[in-house]
């Protein structure tokens, strides 16, 4: 028996991981960051081979990361977490800065970042690691505290998108019987529920300006589910 629930126990961080240089960027949220050695002060990041920042890492040799603060906004988790850089620029609008390695770094919503040369790629069928090698590391804010995949889920109700290494299909999780009278809401960019039955408001009762707590999306976007 694999009991999926399970696999929500393992703790992360979340944080921005970008590559590019001074005139093109992209960048997506991941919660598989890790440093793997200490000498040298080497960092493993696992990337969907579909994501447009996997061709920005092999093409740039270098990326970095940003550790995001718990009280990051929904405007930015979605930016950089649910929409492709196909389709926008991630950067506009973000405030960035360049160090050693000419990538953009992320300081929105930042508690620290660490720049990286790449220095090895692991194939692990839909995930590429990449392992950089510390080139620079500063605390943008000391006072914050770090978001974790935990606080993420279980306080601002968000859910990894489908190319996240963590994803979990929520229709083969078993959930308790609801209240027949309450209805449940989707987003269909993040995957957020509003569960009126937890929440104690009716959906139609929200205003209209109301957004996608976790990715920003607009309430005429959702999509009723029971």
């Amino acid at each position: 028996m694999i009991q999926l629930e399970a696999l929500y126990k393992i703790s992360y961080g979340l944080y921005i991981v970008t590559s590019g240089d001074r005139n093109q960027g992209n960048g997506f949220v991941s919660n598989t960051v890790f440093q793997v050695t200490s000498q040298p002060q080497r960092f493993a990041v696992c990337c969907n081979k579909d994501n447009y920042s996997a061709s920005f890492i092999q093409q740039f040799k270098a990326f970095a990361i940003s550790i995001l603060a718990q009280d990051t906004s929904a405007e930015l988790i979605g930016k950089f977490g649910y929409k492709s850089g196909r389709e926008m620029n991630k950067m506009t609008d973000v405030k960035v800065i360049f160090k050693e390695t000419n990538v953009p770094i992320v300081l929105d919503s930042s508690l620290a970042f660490f720049e990286c040369k790449l220095v090895d790629v692991f194939d692990v069928g839909t995930h590429w690691i990449f392992i950089g090698e510390l080139v620079s590391a500063e605390i943008v804010d000391d006072t914050g505290e770090p978001l974790t995949y935990a606080y993420y889920r279980e306080v601002k109700k968000g859910f990894s998108p489908k190319n996240a290494p963590t994803y979990i299909d929520q229709s083969k999780i078993e959930t308790k019987t609801e209240n027949a009278m309450s209805k449940k809401f989707k987003c269909p960019i993040c995957g957020y529920i509003y569960d009126e039955a937890e929440e104690k408001v009716k959906f139609s009762d929200l205003p209209d300006d109301w957004v996608c707590p976790v990715c920003g999306s607009e309430k005429s976007e959702f999509i009723e589910i029971s």
